[in-house]
């Protein structure tokens, strides 16, 4: 390429006239020539082969069944959309409304692309000859499309081509587009700043500075370092006057203290500075208000100097703040190579938490302003759009639980970045930036609100804050000062606990004032016969009370949003230490029955929960007193098991479908469960990849979004997870839009099944050590008296792959001094292995009861009396399969046992029937199902099968258990897991590798599927469902027939499963339930999978709305119906659904023409408008 082909093309697409299709290819081909790029290639009949094409076909599907199709000009696969027009009033409002247009038409047809192409990162509106725009969205997951890079530069002119970054951008948007993702590049200079402050840090601590105060200089270093970059410190010969004055500084170390003080207290002041003889701007805000500067060793000025000559300019603070704090932080230093939390996984959850519902009121105020832009009423034009500026300067979002501030940070970019848009739109009407900046509005930090606890990350999160927002700040207006001070001290982040408030923590003492202690939970030292690790007596932690503890309150906000600790409920104690967790769920507890359950009642967390419950449980609250707007968070995925869900349940369903509670009620601390007001999750991501921020440890966690009110959501499931470019895994998820249940499913309400009184009392999780030195192996067991009560024992493990062959001391029944009495040798195996480590734990009855099992399962053991066999799972497995496991061994903790020895039984479980419902009703631990014994088994319904029907079931799972044991007997490397492993890719017919092929054959494992596919077809006849249902249908029939099954209890009629066992005074002709009649297909049914909704019927009255007052809230209102309607909307269907008198209905084509304009309609070729 050359400068004479360049202008040559300039001036070539300069004098251009024709339309859009008689030019755009031409000028699209010789764009790619200029920058020597690959033409598109020739279209063929398969969709699926055109990947870089001129009018590439796209379906768009509506809810009636219906399709309409659409052609993207040019597309590149991974790359773009590019949507072309020829616009003549080059300059003028219909200019950019045209672009704006072509924007949408190009972004609906990027949302139709099928779901394996995924969405491409980029955007292109062409307007052939004049302009390229150009909009980005790398996450690639369904959000929005915003200018790129930012909304000053995204238009790229014809004349622009002239210079090498623009060719080098466009160039890279076509070969390589994610590596324009900004974050790519910045990441890595952060990674390269944190390390060298780690060095600074490391040097300083070891000269004898404590870490606190080494933190507190360092960042003051830092932000000089990042205003010398930014030119809030002058530059001299391409270097900052920071930099100049360290290197000054390296011959004549004495002088450091002096003059970076000086410099540091005039940059507090505004004052001229004399170490760097230049006069500053007033900083102001908490960072130099105390100025402490420590006297550094000339090797100590080097490494400042090296840390100084970074590009401060290009840090990530999505990410910086995670890095600073793990570099100034001593203990967590190590962990500064290892991943932190990519910041496309924040954005998952800020987007639909904070940046899409002000991106759909943006839509509605900027269609409202382009119609009376159009109308020549400028004026009215400008007051909306700085009506919702105003809105947007002022929006309130709290993190309360910030850390070091990455989500903050993030939402305040997404803000920036749509006020930019909104400004961009007062200015093409004529009201400037700077006439709004005199007024004081702009999106800034005092917006962004956080509570932390730790005052290293709270520090740090406001730096962080102010760091990203000068970036933003001089990236859109260039080297214009910003207002002074430049860091306010807004007191915007809080250091405090925000579940727990108390008046002081004091410690405890014994009636001698002596301080009380216990084992710190995790020193541990070698034991003097067994050399195994036993707690360390002498690391003690003082045990702590707190005074008058109470809720925490939030300072008032619109959106809270963040990510609260992952600590289990299991795991709290050792965490936070037994007094704080006392306290916390003494502030928090159930509300006592005389307390009522009306809306003046204030819920409580269950002591079951986690940890991040009560940030969940705070939230809905406000949510629901009309205090916050919505809120999001991100949780363990263990938010959908039992003990979790009840938190959940308790708000989303609560009420009766009430109006909202009157303002009196806003600042109430809570409304009950009886509250007319419920809550419905909006955004939903059940399991999705992690990276913990603390240790960068992977974690799977889950994203819910809470809104006050009923209605659909959108659930996003992940569907594939693979390595990256960066930190964390690139994740492809697919959408569905419907009710979200507090399970985080759409679909059968599985979470509403009750617990039905026929499956009681026989299933349990397995035996729960508490102590390892239970287990021992066969040649200890040798070592041990003959007649022990010693038993074959098995984990999940032993069931998934192969039995390890050790055996349990179950001293259950028994005294310590009967044990020692009758068993000596195994009373000291216990007494030396068992007893050290429960002399540590903070119950009492594990301390006392040593030698027995920490959870022995008294209810269990009855259960197992007189059986040959039971039925045996593994709790968290990835195939959910069930066997027959002898009555003499003891199963772990992490195996649910169910005490039932019939084939039958383990055949209905063993069924796809069971299998789906288990699924769906039980959590997951990491990305493997989890069957929890309440929620999976004690709510399943069994069905009404006739004896011969049982006795079917009966033989097909004895051969099924039968087939299995015998090919593991056969062959000592075939597992539980391989076969299971084949028999799924069978069912798929996906290819095997050769190992996998070999397994198949060891495992005879097409037989296996044989035998499975027979059995599911027999247990679905005992329910009656012949009708071959799809998973989604089965769950539905379930639901229904639990609570059938449920109303039969409550009238006196069981189903017990073991009646001798669990009712025995019950007849047997009842217990079988004779009389009753089985739920079949007709009265359960659901429409098949594939079949046509009925066509839309007229509105009722109730269907029919008033017509909205203003022009904004009557755009809001069309886009809701076309976006609810399941089928195309003619402009009559519309107008019937609303009400309203005067001439609103003329408004209607234009609102319609304004949407479509705005990507948020279309309009078919047959004259219907869909959303």
């Amino acid at each position: 390429m050359t400068n004479e082909s360049i202008e040559r093309f300039i001036a070539r697409w300069q004098a251009a006239g024709g339309s859009e299709r008689a030019n755009y290819q031409l000028f699209v081909g010789e764009l790619t020539e200029l920058l020597g790029l690959p033409r598109p290639d020739p279209a063929r009949d398969d969709t699926r082969d055109n990947a870089y094409v001129f009018e590439r076909r796209v379906r768009f599907r509506h809810g009636d069944g219906s399709e309409s199709h659409g052609f993207i000009d040019c597309y590149r696969r991974g790359a773009f959309v590019l949507e072309a027009k020829k616009i003549k009033a080059n300059g003028t409002k219909g200019f950019d409304d045209a672009l704006q247009r072509a924007r949408g038409q190009a972004e609906s047809y990027a949302r139709a692309l099928p779901a394996e192409e995924g969405r491409p990162p980029f955007l292109v509106v062409v307007d052939v000859g004049n302009v390229v725009e150009l909009y980005a969205e790398f996450s690639r997951t369904g959000a929005t499309y915003t200018p790129f890079p930012d909304p000053r530069s995204h238009r790229v002119r014809l004349t622009d081509f002239r210079e090498e970054a623009v060719r080098d951008r466009l160039r890279a948007l076509w070969l390589d587009p994610l590596s324009l993702d900004p974050t790519r590049a910045t990441a890595r200079v952060t990674r390269e700043v944190a390390e060298r402050l780690a060095e600074v840090a490391k040097a300083l601590e070891g000269a004898g500075h404590d870490a606190e105060t080494v933190a507190g200089f360092l960042s003051r270093c830092l932000f000089t370092m990042f205003a010398e970059d930014v030119e809030l410190l002058p530059r001299r010969d391409g270097k900052g006057a920071f930099t100049i004055l360290l290197e000054s500084l390296q011959d004549d170390p004495a002088q450091f203290v002096p003059l970076v003080g000086e410099l540091w207290r005039a940059m507090d002041t505004g004052e001229f500075s004399v170490a760097i003889r230049a006069a500053l701007p007033r900083f102001n805000g908490k960072l130099f208000k105390q100025p402490q500067v420590l006297p550094l060793t000339r090797d100590q000025i080097e490494l400042l100097i090296k840390a100084s000559n970074a590009d401060w300019t290009q840090v990530e603070p999505a990410i910086f703040g995670t890095l600073l704090e793990r570099a100034l932080d001593p203990a967590e230093r190590h962990a500064l190579g290892a991943h932190y939390t990519p910041r496309a996984y924040v954005e998952r959850l800020v987007l639909p938490t904070v940046i899409e519902p002000l991106r759909a009121s943006w839509g509605h105020v900027q269609a409202a302003a382009l119609m009376l832009a159009n109308e020549g009423r400028e004026k009215e034009a400008i007051a909306e759009l700085r009506a919702f500026h105003h809105r947007l300067c002022e929006l309130k979002v709290l993190d309360p639980a910030c850390g070091s501030g990455n989500f903050l940070y993030v939402t305040l970019e997404h803000m920036k970045r749509l006020e930019g848009e909104v400004l961009n739109q007062l200015d093409e009407i004529g009201h400037t930036q700077a006439m709004l900046e005199t007024e004081g509005l702009s999106v800034d930090p005092h917006q962004f609100l956080g509570l932390e606890i730790n005052p290293r990350a709270a520090a740090v999160a406001e730096m962080v804050l102010w760091i990203g927002y000068l970036q933003w700040h001089f990236r859109t207006r260039g080297h214009v000062m910003p207002p002074q001070p430049v860091l306010k001290d807004f007191r915007n982040i809080e250091c405090r606990d925000a579940v727990l408030a108390y008046d002081r923590m004091e410690y405890v003492t014994d009636a001698r004032g002596v301080p009380v202690s216990r084992w710190d939970g995790k020193t541990t030292k070698k034991h003097p016969v067994t050399g195994e690790d036993v707690p360390d007596e002498a690391a003690q932690v003082p045990l702590e009370r707190y005074v008058n503890p109470r809720r925490a309150e939030w300072p008032q906000a619109d959106v809270v949003v963040g990510n609260p600790p992952f600590i289990g409920t299991a795991g709290m104690r050792q965490a936070l230490g037994d007094g704080y967790v006392e306290a916390l769920r003494q502030a928090w507890s159930l509300p006592s029955p005389a307390r009522g359950r009306g809306a003046g009642g204030e819920g409580g967390v269950p002591e079951s929960a986690d940890f991040v419950m009560y940030w969940w449980h705070k939230a809905a609250c406000l949510v629901r007193a009309g205090s916050l707007s919505r809120f999001g968070f991100i949780t363990t995925n263990s938010v959908r098991q039992t003990f979790n869900r009840r938190v959940l349940e308790r708000h989303l369903g609560a009420g009766d479908g009430a109006a909202p509670p009157s303002l009196a009620a806003k600042n109430a601390e809570c409304v009950g469960r009886g509250s007319p007001v419920p809550l419905h999750l909006a955004f939903a991501v059940p399991d999705h990849p992690w990276v913990d921020s603390a240790d960068g440890a992977a974690v799977r966690i889950a994203m819910t979004v809470g809104v006050m009110g009923t209605g659909e959501g959108r659930l996003l499931t992940v569907t594939d997870e693979r390595a990256g470019g960066g930190d964390g895994l690139e994740v492809q998820t697919v959408e569905r839009m419907g009710a979200i249940h507090a399970d985080l499913t759409i679909g059968a309400n599985v979470s509403s099944a009750q617990t039905l009184q026929a499956n009681a009392g026989v299933s349990s999780p397995g035996f729960k050590l508490h102590g390892a030195g239970f287990i021992v192996s066969l040649q200890d067991t040798a070592k041990l008296e003959t007649n022990a009560p010693i038993k074959p024992y098995r984990n999940g493990k032993d069931l998934t792959d192969r039995p390890r062959g050790v055996k349990v001391i179950d001293l259950f029944g028994h005294t310590a001094e009967e044990v020692r009495a009758r068993w000596p040798a195994t009373y000291q195996w216990v007494l030396e292995r068992v007893k050290p480590e429960r002399d540590h734990n903070n119950r009492a009855s594990y301390r006392d009861n040593w030698w027995i099992f920490g959870e022995p399962r008294k209810d269990l053991r009855p259960a197992l009396v007189g059986l040959s066999h039971y039925i045996a799972t593994v709790e968290t497995a990835k195939h959910r399969v069930f066997q027959f496991l002898d009555a003499s061994i003891a199963p772990d903790n992490m195996l649910i046992a169910i005490a039932l020895d019939d084939a039958y039984f383990l055949g209905v479980l063993s069924s796809r029937v069971h299998v789906a419902w288990a699924l769906a009703s039980g959590g997951t631990l990491e990305d493997r199902p989890r069957y929890n014994k309440s929620r999976c088994f004690e709510t399943f319904p069994f069905p009404a099968a006739t004896p011969e029907q049982q006795a079917r079931i009966r033989g097909l799972a004895e051969q099924i258990d039968g087939h299995r044991k015998r090919q593991q007997a056969l062959h000592a490397e075939l597992t539980l897991t391989g076969m299971y492993n084949i028999l799924e890719k069978l069912k798929v017919s996906l290819p095997m590798t050769a190992k996998e092929k070999a397994i198949h054959e060891l495992g005879l494992v097409s037989v296996l599927k044989s035998l499975h596919d027979e059995l599911d077809a027999a247990v679905l006849a005992a329910y009656g469902w012949n009708d071959a249902p799809s998973d989604e249908a089965i769950l539905e029939r379930l639901v229904a027939l639990n609570a059938e099954r449920a109303a039969e209890e409550a009238a006196g009629q069981v189903r017990w499963l073991r009646p001798a066992f669990q009712h025995p005074q019950q007849t047997q002709a009842v217990l079988e339930g004779a009389g009753l009649s089985r739920p079949t297909h007709s009265t359960l049914s659901v429409a098949k999978e594939g079949g046509t909704a009925p066509p839309p019927t007229a509105p009722t009255a109730k269907d029919r709305h008033p017509w909205p007052a203003t022009l904004p809230e009557q755009v809001a209102a069309v886009a809701s119906v076309l976006a609810e309607a399941r089928a195309p909307l003619s402009e009559a269907d519309l107008a019937a659904r609303f009400t309203g008198k005067g001439p609103w209905k003329k408004r209607l084509p234009q609102l319609l023409d304004t949407l479509v304009a705005l990507g948020r309609a279309r309009v078919l070729e047959d004259g219907r408008w869909m959303g």
